[in-house]
């Protein structure tokens, strides 16, 4: 193999230690500073192998090891090193570890490429400091605002306009950030598969050919807060009470639809939260997924529906707003083939897949040529400290995409 395993389990290790609960998982938010010791540290390899690392006005990092025709558009290669909170080490940094890799090899080994390679190393994509996720790859094609960074604020009140800011970066430049679809080659990401498929079935690497569409909802309700021992059950306005219904039919419309979509309430606050307050307030997230636009559409019609119906049998008042929207998307067919060719040379088994999560490469699909590789997840965990994937399982993901470089890199 052109890849060395000793180098791509030392990255893992090391970002592994940017960390803000080492004792309980992986939690590195963007914008902190287990991010900026994440950052250095990637910056830091970088400038070993004689490359000067740059950042685009969103905080994303990145770095160009140039090919002999510089003017040509690039090869792109890489994932986001953030993570959600308490989670594992491989989800995203198993990606950026990927193309660090990659460009060592290609320095290393003096291969010629006609194509410059860029390392990519994104930020924000689980979403898991400011609520809408996906932003590194959402700013790269330009539908990120500076009214967004405003508006996204964590759980301390901070927007992600003031973060940038306290970091080092600009927001009111937001849309430098912006890449010229012309300008890139193709966009190729690894990543863990977060499921048990690739593992149960022996297979080494899967091949992704679409990525469902992701819809997330900010739902508030708002009712009345009352003393919970003198307010009669027929009087109260409980805010709680009315999301607890709505809630409890979401899998109901997700299951309605019999073509395998998913939802998700994943956050759930209430207001005054005092054991002797009728709650006030109830606020939840809806994640809905799916390959199907249509069926994405009408679970969240129907949620919306119930709340209104709620709201029309007494002093209830709702809000909805929608974080996120991304269609579900059908990967760059040329950038499969020349995944399956290489797997297919080395001798690595493959598997041609879905994927339910969601990541980078789909959005950067919809403005260039994308390919994404899975890996297999012991026991298909992931999004907690027990997420793992043996290093050279990891090794012969890397290997099929720097194959696949090469050979992009050398053709015209």
């Amino acid at each position: 193999m052109l890849t060395n395993l000793e180098r791509i389990q030392s990255d893992i290790e090391a970002l592994s230690n940017f960390n803000a609960t080492r004792e309980n998982g992986l939690t590195r938010f963007s914008l902190t500073e287990a991010d900026r010791g994440a950052r250095e540290y990637l910056k830091g390899e970088l400038n070993k192998l004689g490359i000067i690392p740059y950042e685009d006005a969103a905080g994303n990092l990145f770095g160009r090891l140039e090919g002999t025709e510089p003017t040509l558009p690039v090869i792109m290669i890489g994932s986001h090193f953030d993570s959600v909170k308490n989670g594992g080490n491989f989800d995203g940094p198993a990606g950026v570890v990927m193309g660090l890799e990659i460009l060592r090899v290609i320095s290393e080994s003096e291969i010629e490429l006609k194509n410059t390679v860029e390392f990519a190393a994104l930020i924000e994509e689980e979403g898991g400091r400011f609520g809408a996720g996906l932003y590194g790859s959402r700013a790269m094609t330009g539908v990120v605002t500076y009214e967004e960074l405003m508006t996204n604020k964590d759980s301390h009140g901070i927007s992600m306009s003031d973060a940038l800011s306290a970091f080092g970066f600009d927001p009111k430049r937001i849309e430098e950030a912006k890449r010229n679809p012309e300008d890139i080659k193709a966009f190729i990401e690894l990543h863990i598969e977060q499921g048990p498929v690739l593992e149960q079935e022996a297979i080494e690497v899967g091949i992704v050919k679409e990525v469902v569409g992701i819809r997330q909802l900010s739902v508030k309700i708002v009712g009345r807060p009352d003393h919970a021992g003198t307010t009669p059950m027929h009087l109260r306005c409980d805010a709680l009470q009315a999301a607890a219904e709505v809630i409890a039919k979401i899998p109901q419309f997700a299951n309605a639809t019999n073509d395998g979509t998913v939802a998700t309430v994943g956050v759930l606050n209430i207001k005054p939260c005092a054991a002797n307050i009728v709650p006030g307030v109830a606020e939840f997230t809806v994640d809905i997924r799916s390959k199907n636009a249509l069926s994405v559409e009408g679970v969240h019609h129907k949620i919306e529906s119930q709340l209104k119906a709620l709201s029309e049998r007494g002093q209830l008042q709702f809000e909805i707003e929608t974080l996120l929207t991304v269609k579900p998307t059908r990967l760059a067919e040329s950038v499969e083939k020349a995944l399956r060719e290489s797997s297919e040379k080395l001798g690595i088994s493959y598997k041609e897949m879905s994927s339910g999560a969601g990541h980078d490469a789909m959005i950067m699909a919809s403005v260039v040529d994308t390919g994404l590789i899975f890996v297999p997840s012991k026991e298909g965990r992931s999004h907690c400290k027990e997420e793992w994937t043996d290093y050279d399982a990891l090794q012969k993901g890397i290997e099929v995409i720097c194959h696949t470089v090469i050979a992009l890199g050398r053709s015209s």
